[in-house]
């Protein structure tokens, strides 16, 4: 597993298989928030299944599929509404985390400063520079 802390409540990370489940609440995740939309690529492991291996090691799960490149404004109220209301810490997952990373970093701006938002995202692998640009520019 390729697990990449944002906060000490938030972890994003590339997409997992349910034989990682186990390592995941060892982990001390309570939550796993799915952001990717099934058959999004072939031999992708579904979210049903995942949600069913999670449930049995005693972790919730939901999931806030978001199309690649298509944030909508319900999708973004439902990950926000996931944010606050699974229980912490999450493990949210996509193709490779920027998915979730990116909409973290929505979420987060103008409740955490930009600069600590990009720091985070860049030590975890990831650029939101240029989403925050635009984010700033409205």
């Amino acid at each position: 597993m390729d697990l990449r802390r944002l906060t000490d409540e938030f972890t994003v990370s590339p997409q997992i298989e349910t034989e990682h489940v186990r390592g995941i609440a060892g982990a001390g995740f309570r939550s796993v928030l799915c952001n990717r939309p099934d058959g999004e690529e072939a031999g992708q492991c579904a979210y049903d299944r995942i949600a069913e291996a999670a449930r049995a090691e005693g972790l919730e799960a939901r999931s806030v599929p978001i199309v690649s490149g298509m944030i909508t404004p319900e999708s973004l109220e439902e990950f926000r509404a996931a944010l606050e209301e699974l229980p912490k810490p999450i493990l949210a997952y996509c193709r490779s985390g920027t998915r979730c990373t990116m909409l973290w970093a929505i979420t987060q701006h103008g409740v955490m400063d930009d600069a600590e938002i990009e720091r985070r995202a860049a030590e975890a692998g990831y650029d939101v520079s240029g989403l925050l640009r635009q984010l700033q520019a409205r």
